[in-house]
């Protein structure tokens, strides 16, 4: 599975890269700290799985998401933000985040929310199904 990080904090990226490189399925294709970056990594690389900071250098993380979501065969993105606030949960749900997890206290279930994407079909989620599945509220 080829993932790529996304978040503005350098520190943020290398715990990450270094919590993701556990996985022996992932192949991790780079790290990103801007949007314009970004999402020129997902157009050429074509990555399954993007981990998203909610806030992005240049454009809002929301906005990236929207972009990213807009393109055919769009990645599976999981949300990490500092603001995990229901409302804010239910703004990503709706653009299109596949998982959304508080940077502050669900860090460490980024590899979790893989092993779990890992396991499926590539096929069906890409097509929009498990939708409450990919979505965990825990």
């Amino acid at each position: 599975m080829k993932v790529l990080v996304a978040d503005n904090s350098v520190l943020v990226r290398e715990r990450l890269v270094a919590l993701v490189s556990e996985l022996e399925t992932i192949d991790l294709i780079d790290q990103t700290g801007d949007a314009g970056e970004t999402l020129g990594y997902i157009d050429r690389c074509k990555p399954d799985v993007v981990i998203l900071d909610a806030r992005m250098i240049e454009r809002d993380g929301l906005q990236v998401l929207t972009a990213i979501k807009a393109r055919h065969a769009a990645p599976l993105v999981i949300v990490l933000s500092t603001d995990p606030y229901p409302q804010y949960r239910e703004v990503c749900r709706q653009l299109g985040a596949d998982f959304f997890l508080d940077k502050d206290t669900e860090f460490d279930r980024v590899n979790k929310v893989l092993r779990t994407i890992d396991y499926r079909p590539h096929t069906p989620y890409r097509q929009g199904h498990f939708v409450s599945q990919r979505y965990p509220e825990e």
